[in-house]
C-alpha cells in the first residue's frame, strides 16, 4: 500500500471537531442555550446569529458509514417504514437512534445525540432531509421549519433569489420564539462574513490540487471538510483553513505529493464511499492516480456569501447555487470547468443507489460531457453508507481497467 501523508491539521481539526460535539452536547442540556438540528446545506449562518448552538444530523450520517456501523442500523429504520431506497443517511441515523447508540459515544464520551430545540431543513439537497428531520420533529415534539427550493435549477435568477429570500425570512418569527431572542441583523451579517472567509478559504485550499503533483486528494479532502460543515459562521473555522493552507503551501513549496508518482489526474463525481474511502485511496495510489477535484467536497463553496448587499440574499443566492439542485445542462458546464482547471485525464462517477441526487450518471450526462470534452469515463455502483450495495472487487476492476486505458495528460 502507498505511504499515507496526513496533515498536521487533523491533529487541530479532531479537536475542533471534539469541541463542536461536545458545545451542542452542553447546549441541548443546558436550560438557557438552545440547539439547532440544521440540514448541510441549510441556513446556519441565520442559526448562529440567534444564539443556537448548530448540529447537522447528515455528519452524523457520514459518522456511520465511515464507522462501518451503517448497515447494523439501517434496517432498524427500515422495519419503522423507511424504505431501503432512501438516502442511507436518513436510515442509519434514524436506525441508531431507534437502537440508542451513536458513534458519539466512543468518539467523545456521550450518551446520544443532543436534544433539539428546533429542526431546520433546506430541501436543495433533497426531500429526504425534510422527511429525516420530520420523524425526529415527532420523536422530540419540537417544530420543524424549512425552505422548500427549487430543483434542476439553471441560471439562478432574481425570482429564485426573492422566493428563497421570502421563505427564509418567514422563519424569524419561529426560529426567535424558539432560541428566546429577537433577531439582530447586524449579527447575521457578521455570522455570514465568517462564513464568506471559510468558503474562500476552503476553495483556495481545493484549488491547491491544480498543483502537479497535487499536494491533496478528494479523500484528503472529504476528512479536512468537516469544519467547513459544521463550523461554518465560526472564528474556529476561518482561523483551521488558513492554517490547512498554509500547510499545503508548506507542501508544494517541499514538492511533497499526496500520490507518489502522480501519472493520471481524476475527478471523482458523486458520493464518497464512506466506509471504503482509506481503502479507494490507498487504491488509487497503487495505481499513481490522484483524484484532484470532486463536486461533492466543492458543495461547500459558497462564492456567493462575499457578493455584499442584502445578507439574505447572499445567502439564498449562495445555497440556490449548490450543484445537486442545479439542471443537467449547468451540471455540465460546471464540470467542463472543472476538467478544464484541474487538467483532468479521467472521470470516475459513483452511482450511490439510496442517493440519485447526487448520483449524475443516469440520464446520459457522463455521456455528453465525453462528447464535449474528450474526457473517458468509468462509472462504480455501490452507495454513501450501505456498503451492501458495493461491490469492492467489482469496483476495483472496473476502475484498475478503466486506469489502464487513460493517456496521462502530463508527466507528474
Amino acid at each position: 500500500m502507498p505511504e499515507f501523508k496526513p496533515f498536521r491539521a487533523q491533529k487541530r481539526m479532531k479537536a475542533l471537531m471534539a469541541g463542536h460535539f461536545h458545545g451542542v452536547d452542553a447546549a441541548s442540556r443546558d436550560p438557557q442555550r438552545r440547539v439547532a438540528w440544521c440540514t448541510s446545506v441549510g441556513p446556519a449562518e441565520l442559526l448562529r446569529s440567534l444564539g443556537f448552538e448548530v448540529y447537522f444530523p447528515e455528519n452524523h450520517g457520514a459518522m456511520l458509514g465511515a464507522t462501518r456501523k451503517a448497515q447494523e442500523y439501517i434496517p432498524k429504520a427500515n422495519a419503522a417504514g423507511y424504505s431501503p431506497d432512501i438516502c442511507s443517511y436518513l436510515t442509519s441515523d434514524v436506525g441508531a437512534y431507534l437502537a440508542g447508540e451513536t458513534p458519539l459515544q466512543q468518539a467523545y464520551g456521550l450518551e446520544g445525540v443532543p436534544r433539539p430545540d428546533v429542526l431546520v431543513y433546506n430541501t436543495n439537497q433533497c426531500r429526504d432531509v425534510k422527511d429525516w428531520f420530520a420523524f425526529y420533529s415527532r420523536e422530540f415534539g419540537v417544530p420543524l421549519v424549512g425552505v422548500n427550493s427549487p430543483v434542476n435549477v439553471g441560471e439562478v435568477t432574481a425570482e429564485h433569489v426573492a422566493g428563497a429570500v421570502a421563505q427564509y425570512r418567514a422563519l424569524l418569527p419561529a426560529l426567535e420564539a424558539a432560541a428566546g431572542q429577537r433577531f439582530d441583523i447586524d449579527r447575521f451579517r457578521e455570522v455570514l462574513a465568517l462564513s464568506a472567509d471559510t468558503s474562500r478559504l476552503w476553495k483556495a485550499c481545493l484549488w491547491k490540487a491544480r498543483h502537479r503533483p497535487t499536494p491533496l486528494t478528494f479523500f484528503d479532502a472529504c476528512i479536512l471538510m468537516g469544519p467547513a460543515v459544521v463550523l461554518r459562521g465560526t472564528p474556529d473555522a476561518v482561523a483551521f483553513y488558513e492554517e490547512t493552507l498554509a500547510e499545503l503551501d508548506e507542501r508544494i513549496a517541499a514538492g511533497v505529493a499526496a500520490v507518489e508518482g502522480e501519472r493520471l489526474r481524476i475527478y471523482w463525481e458523486g458520493m464518497p464511499v464512506w466506509g471504503k474511502l482509506r481503502d479507494l485511496a490507498g487504491f488509487l495510489g497503487e495505481l499513481h492516480a490522484a483524484a484532484v477535484v470532486s463536486t461533492y467536497c466543492n458543495s461547500w463553496v459558497f462564492d456567493a456569501f462575499d457578493q455584499g448587499g442584502d445578507p439574505f440574499e447572499a445567502m439564498a443566492r449562495a445555497y440556490l447555487d449548490l450543484f445537486i439542485a442545479r439542471s443537467d445542462d449547468a451540471k455540465e458546464e460546471i464540470m467542463a470547468g472543472l476538467l478544464a482547471d484541474f487538467a483532468v485525464d479521467g472521470i470516475v462517477y459513483h452511482d450511490a443507489k439510496t442517493c440519485p441526487n447526487n448520483s449524475n450518471t443516469r440520464y446520459g450526462l457522463p455521456q455528453r460531457l465525453k462528447e464535449r470534452t474528450g474526457v473517458p469515463y468509468v462509472i462504480v455502483y455501490g452507495d454513501l453508507n450501505d456498503l451492501r450495495c458495493f461491490s469492492e472487487e467489482q469496483a476495483k476492476t472496473s476502475i484498475e481497467a478503466f486506469i489502464e486505458q487513460v493517456p496521462a495528460g502530463g508527466a507528474a
